[in-house]
């Protein structure tokens, strides 16, 4: 409103159009500078972008390698060798003797650890935060599924593991 109530009382055919151009000028230098330098940093973050993108979509390949290992392992119960044990008409058919059973949980847990060390691999070639994290879940999803993979393998009855028992040798001592 004061610039209204100002701009009525100037009259402005006293300046001289030479102030005006310049100014213009610094405008359209002032603008052009601006949108350089957006362009710029747009273009800067752009490879960063683009990078980011690959390596989560990395990272959620991995998370699905993780979940397939997991639903893989999901039958092998180890109660099912244990004595007594009674399937029911609909439970699977259990193939694997308890050594190779201990052996397939054990494949799968350094299935695992292989794939959170990759993942890690992935944060180290793009050092940004959303990567970092994403990293950490999949090692924590990873581990999570480790402990209950172990918490099986310690389930089995370990005289079951073993079809024949290493004999204990006894040195000779020399008197």
């Amino acid at each position: 409103m004061v610039f209204f109530f100002i701009g009525t009382f100037l009259n402005f055919d006293r300046i001289a159009t030479g102030a005006f151009d310049f100014v213009q000028g610094v405008e359209a230098t002032i603008n052009a500078v601006v949108l350089a330098g957006l362009g710029f940093i747009t273009i800067a973050k752009s490879e960063e972008r683009i990078k980011r993108r690959k390596v989560l979509d990395g990272l959620h390949g991995l998370r699905s390698v993780i979940h397939i290992i997991d639903m893989h392992q999901l039958t092998k119960d180890p109660v099912s060798s244990r004595s007594g044990f009674e399937p029911t008409a609909s439970s699977p058919q259990r193939r694997l003797k308890p050594n190779e059973l201990v052996r397939y949980l054990d494949y799968c847990s350094e299935m695992l650890s292989i794939t959170g060390k990759i993942s890690a691999l992935y944060a180290q070639a793009v050092p940004d935060m959303e990567v970092v994290n994403a990293v950490n879940d999949v090692e924590a999803l990873g581990g999570n599924l480790l402990r209950k993979i172990w918490q099986k393998i310690m389930l089995i009855e370990p005289d079951k593991t073993m079809a024949t028992k290493p004999k204990p040798t006894r040195r000779k001592t020399k008197t």
